[in-house]
């Protein structure tokens, strides 16, 4: 969600000091002592949630006051045969936290951060068939540049109804889905019904990096010169691919600009920070947004150290290189039920400071961050127990914008509705595009509504970066 590469330097420099608000044990060195071989794992995931778990307060068991001291905290810990086990009995209900994570191997969830998967190239989503609640089907919302999908021919809007001759449902399109290979059965759109045509494909998964940058454009509409960019994740190894399309975009004399986040669901607030100053450059060292931690980190930040909640406009990358800014006053966004965390940010947090039209439909409801703590003595990576590979990604903090705003864990409703229609999804990037060139006509016209064909529609399920939950995270990067 959130990044600041001085992050862990602060942490460093306070963690001590910080420590003292948990009154619960004792953290003096030979209080760790105290901690078993067997629980020593358990040991770190009550710790780092009770310092640092959004929700804190609100957790019985990891209330300051609710252990004695360290052996009592270990009787506890006793209870729980596994972390994971622990960790989610420490989460505040699901309707709440729906996004705390924890990873048995951090080289996964590190990979995860950085847009590095495991991934066939197929990016879909998930909807109810028509009248149905537990019936599935599936499209092919975009397919990534050299992937198994690509190199088969796989194509944007073919739809799928099964997994290995197995139909869709809630209940197993995880465990088939999920598979390294497996057979996508497809099925053709006849007036809104998904029917069964006989072709299949067979799809193996293997370690892919997404460049998020997936399409951008410059389209000449009498006198205006309209960009348009495609972005499908905040990743901050992929900031100079970013920079550089705003770069020609600038070239070209860009007059107005259609970011296209239907299908991002988050990742880096530090990159997010940056398409944000990108879009602008006319607020530099202004607020883009605040954090808001539990209530005893928010007490140290704002006695100790209150820029660290904040997020400002910035001139630079994260490797130092200047931005690209186009500094416009209105920016045109497309979203959909799939648009989450730093996606929604970017929308939020410029809507104190420029028009924002959000075209399309109502965003996941994200507005909450997450950290990656390793079990270390200040839960960075660097010196963490060479014994086990576990680290937590819980949610830590929530967002504001310079107004003060940052209800929108409902979603972020679109100015103006449009649905894409599983018929005729089209190219992306093409201007015929049926979203995008809603959208041309819609800048063109000078705001006025226009007409979208009337559809068939199917309630939104999943996709496919749900079957990896940190795909959907808003985070602030430990280094």
């Amino acid at each position: 969600m959130i990044k600041d590469p001085n992050f862990m330097k602060k942490i460093t420099q306070i963690l001590t000091l910080i420590l003292i608000f948990s009154v619960t044990i004792s953290c003096e060195k030979q209080d760790d002592l105290e901690v078993p071989e067997n629980l020593k794992i358990n040991d770190f995931v009550w710790k780092g949630m009770n310092l640092y778990y959004l929700w804190q307060p609100n957790v019985i068991n990891l209330n300051d006051e609710r252990f004695a001291n360290q052996e009592d905290l270990n009787s506890y810990l006793t209870n729980f045969s596994n972390p994971v086990d622990l960790f989610n009995n420490l989460r505040i209900d699901n309707s709440i936290d729906r996004f705390s994570v924890i990873y048995s191997d951090y080289s996964v969830l590190e990979g995860v951060l950085s847009g590095t998967t495991l991934n066939n190239g197929a990016d879909f989503g998930l909807r109810f068939k028509s009248g149905s609640t537990t019936d599935l089907f599936g499209w092919i919302r975009y397919v990534l540049p050299n992937s198994d999908a690509s190199n088969k021919g796989l194509m944007r809007g073919t739809l799928f109804y099964a997994v290995n001759g197995t139909p869709l449902t809630i209940s197993n399109y995880q465990s088939l889905l999920s598979a390294t290979t497996y057979t996508l059965n497809f099925a053709d759109y006849n007036n809104g019904n998904i029917t069964p045509n006989g072709n299949s494909i067979t799809l193996t998964k293997a370690a892919i990096s997404e460049n998020p940058v997936y399409k951008s454009a410059v389209f000449n509409q009498g006198t205006k010169k309209i960009a348009y960019l495609m972005y499908n994740g905040f990743y901050q190894n992929y900031e100079s691919e970013l920079n550089t399309v705003f770069a020609n975009f600038k070239n070209e004399n860009a007059t107005d600009l259609i970011l296209d986040l239907r299908y991002n669901s988050g990742g880096s607030i530090a990159t997010a920070t940056r398409l944000a100053s990108m879009i602008t450059g006319q607020f530099s060292g202004q607020l883009f947004a605040k954090q808001q931690w539990n209530p005893k980190l928010e007490a140290y930040w704002l006695e100790n150290d209150p820029s660290q909640n904040i997020n400002v406009f910035t001139n630079t990358l994260g490797n130092g290189a200047s931005i690209s800014k186009l500094n416009l006053s209105k920016v045109y966004i497309l979203t959909s039920r799939s648009t989450a965390s730093a996606s929604e940010l970017v929308i939020n947090g410029l809507k104190p400071y420029i028009e924002v039209v959000q075209i399309g439909d109502k965003t996941t409801g994200k507005n909450v961050g997450s950290i990656t703590l390793y079990d270390s003595p200040n839960f960075g990576k660097a010196n963490a127990n060479p014994k086990h590979k576990y680290a937590m990604q819980p949610i830590v903090l929530k967002t504001i914008n310079a107004d003060g705003f940052g209800d929108y864990q409902t979603g972020l409703i679109a100015n103006q509705s449009f649905l894409e229609d599983y018929g005729n999804l089209g190219e992306i990037g093409n201007p015929s595009e049926p979203m995008l060139s809603f959208t041309l006509n819609f800048i063109n016209n000078g705001g006025r509504i226009g007409n979208q064909n009337s559809l068939k529609k199917f309630t939104h399920f999943n996709d496919s970066k749900s079957l990896e939950p940190l795909r959907s995270e808003m985070y602030l990067e430990l280094k």
